[in-house]
């Protein structure tokens, strides 16, 4: 949002709240200086839905709305579907309606699967992941290819993003999930301040210079420019183009540990335990 209005972008945002604060907005606003538009509401609510492209003139839309915790996809499998693939059905259908025709989707890495080459590259085939998330990404991307096909006026960027972490250079907003974390960077955080007592690492013993796992971090600010780039292209562009959101450079858990140790000057309390 602070990108989008920095670069001349009206918005209005719609969220259920499940799993961010209101405050982050104020937060936002204190930042740009400005107010933020915001509906309290559901992508699941039709009428909700329906009513905001009625209120608001909607140019394009950028749909950040999923569930995205992998473990708990496993879990919890028919919310997953509900929300991610019926909501998405819900708001193209809307925007259909309301004739907007401008949509970037906030896709993932999983989708190229475990098997997939490394680095993964946009032209490899999408499948076989790894966990019910991970489909309904799967899913929708293809969805979404159809739904270009099909109307020639349609726009749509698929982001495929891999970890996305780190904060505004204002530390005034950050990443601060509800309940316990269930990526790396809020995790360790909450150990430094002492809301966790430590962090496990699972599984100490794969292929990598340290033995844990690596990753692919993307700053959460290069995260949001590339929105703004991909809002530009769709300008001057027709159907439905696919683009990851990555360094390409990986990091291991260990190596992000003691970069925030570091950069703190506070030390981390983890143990390693077998592989998730």
């Amino acid at each position: 949002v602070i990108q989008l209005i920095e670069n001349g972008y009206e918005v209005v945002v719609l969220d259920n709240l499940i799993n961010s604060s209101s405050e982050s907005l104020k937060r936002v606003e204190g930042i740009v200086s400005k107010k933020i538009d915001f509906v309290e509401g559901d992508i699941g609510d039709r009428g909700c839905v329906a009513k905001l492209f009625q209120e608001h003139q909607i140019d394009a839309v950028i749909h950040f709305a999923a569930l995205k915790a992998v473990g708990e996809s496993v879990k919890k499998p028919l919310e997953y579907y509900i929300n991610n693939v019926s909501g998405t059905l819900i708001l193209l259908e809307e925007m259909k309606k309301a004739e907007v025709n401008k949509f970037i989707f906030s896709s993932s890495a999983t989708v190229y699967g475990n098997n997939a080459p490394v680095p993964n590259l946009e032209e490899y085939p999408i499948g076989n992941a790894s966990c019910p998330y991970g489909t309904t990404k799967v899913y929708l991307e293809n969805i979404l290819s159809d739904c270009a096909v099909a109307d020639k006026n349609l726009k749509i960027i698929a982001l495929r993003y891999f970890n996305p972490t780190g904060a505004h250079p204002s530390g005034l907003i950050g990443e601060d999930p509800n309940g316990v974390p269930s990526n790396l960077i809020p995790y360790v955080s909450q150990v430094a301040i002492g809301k966790l007592e430590k962090l496990s690492i699972y599984g100490g013993d794969y292929d990598t210079p340290d033995g844990t796992g690596i990753r692919d971090f993307i700053h959460v600010m290069d995260l949001a420019s590339g929105h703004v780039c991909a809002l530009r292209q769709l300008e001057k562009m027709s159907g439905y183009e696919t683009f990851n959101l990555g360094t390409g450079k990986g990091v291991s858990v260990l190596e992000i540990i003691n970069a925030f140790e570091k950069a703190s000057g506070i030390k981390i309390n983890y143990e390693i335990v077998g592989r998730r």
